[in-house]
């Protein structure tokens, strides 16, 4: 089984800010496999069921960003598994709007629910797909701009990166990581425009 697990915050007020696409992400999954994310379990909320013919275990910690590892450790434990079958999505201000990136291993960067579960999981190796939101312009308050609802034309672009990690996914769980990163893997999406998420 793979545990997806996808990081943000549990509010209603954050539901639509770059800070919570991992959430997005899960919920894209979900409407795909058909699954229901909302059984209380291990700080989070979980659903189990199958995409692309494999068994999956959806999360999303319920922790609040910073203290995300602390539901990841606890759903490896219940469920016996290891770094190997944990997939993580989050945001990531430091790739341009619109844009995913997949990865094997890696440090969390600036990302204080990354390095949650890096400490968690106590190893930076496992498979992660980065969301990118950084605008086109400085950011005066990284923490300010996370966590601010986006604009209509900013969560058109979101809703299609989300469409483009549902698919990554998906090409993880049938044909393994570096098929998915050969595809993936590109500066930018076709035709997008970053908008300000001013």
């Amino acid at each position: 089984m793979r545990l997806i697990v996808g990081l943000g915050n549990p509010d209603p007020e954050y539901q639509w800010t770059p800070h919570n696409l991992g959430f997005l992400a899960v919920d894209e999954l979900a409407n795909r496999g058909s699954i229901r994310v909302e059984r209380p379990e291990a700080k989070a909320l979980v659903g189990r069921g199958k995409l692309a013919g494999e068994d999956v275990l959806l999360a999303k910690p319920q922790t609040y960003m910073n203290l995300s590892g602390m539901s990841v450790r606890e759903l490896l434990e219940k469920y016996e598994l290891g770094p190997g079958d944990l997939l993580v999505l989050w945001d990531e201000v430091q790739l341009p709007f619109g844009t995913i990136r997949i990865d094997r291993k890696g440090s969390g960067g600036s990302h204080n629910g990354a390095n949650s579960v890096i400490a968690a999981a106590g190893t930076q190796e496992f498979s992660r797909i980065r969301l990118g939101c950084g605008p086109d312009h400085p950011l005066g308050s990284r923490k300010e701009f996370v966590l601010r609802p986006m604009k209509k034309a900013a969560l058109e672009v979101a809703v299609e990166m989300v469409g483009k990690a549902g698919d990554a996914v998906e090409m993880i769980l049938e044909k393994g990581l570096e098929p998915a990163m050969n595809v993936f893997n590109r500066r930018k999406l076709p035709d997008v425009e970053e908008p300000q998420n001013e």
